[in-house]
């Protein structure tokens, strides 16, 4: 469809299209990610290092292990919701569910891997250090998820 100046006016169902395409491409990128972080992990409890982990050190890494199967879970979501809901006309709840998928899905990727640093710091150099690198894991992933697109969403 075009306007009254030969614009190209995208309809309801291409924009839906448009939508669902350009979140496919983002979970893309993050499930391959996520994927191999929960591999990792679940290979963890069978290296000779792990019964050295204190009792705080194992509830963190149960935590993050959770937290990154919970990730991979919320990040391929809206692949097998598209599949049950294929052809069945659902384009807009799907577009919007796959949203709030991907949305939390990368927040619970972020505290995962903010978690996987403290426990890779406390395990190698101690807790003061393990505070530092999960604070400044958590302040990145906050400023370039969180911090950057809102400063450029308010100069526009």
């Amino acid at each position: 469809m075009t306007d009254d100046e030969g614009v190209h006016v995208e309809t309801e169902a291409e924009r839906l299209t448009r939508n669902w395409n350009e979140l496919l491409q983002e979970l893309r990128v993050a499930q391959t990610g996520v994927q191999i972080l929960t591999a990792f992990l679940l290979t963890i409890p069978f290296t000779p290092r792990f019964d050295d982990l204190s009792d705080g050190q194992e509830i963190v890494y149960l935590a993050v292990l959770s937290g990154s199967v919970a990730a991979t879970a919320l990040l391929v979501a809206p692949v097998a919701m598209h599949r049950a809901l294929f052809r069945k006309g659902q384009r807009p709840w799907l577009v919007s569910a796959a949203h709030v998928c991907a949305s939390v899905g990368l927040a619970a990727l972020a505290v995962t891997v903010s978690g996987v640093m403290w426990l890779v710091f406390d395990v190698v150099i101690g807790p003061s250090w393990a505070w530092a690198a999960f604070g400044a894991s958590a302040f990145l992933f906050g400023a370039l998820w969180i911090g950057l697109p809102l400063l450029n969403r308010n100069t526009r």
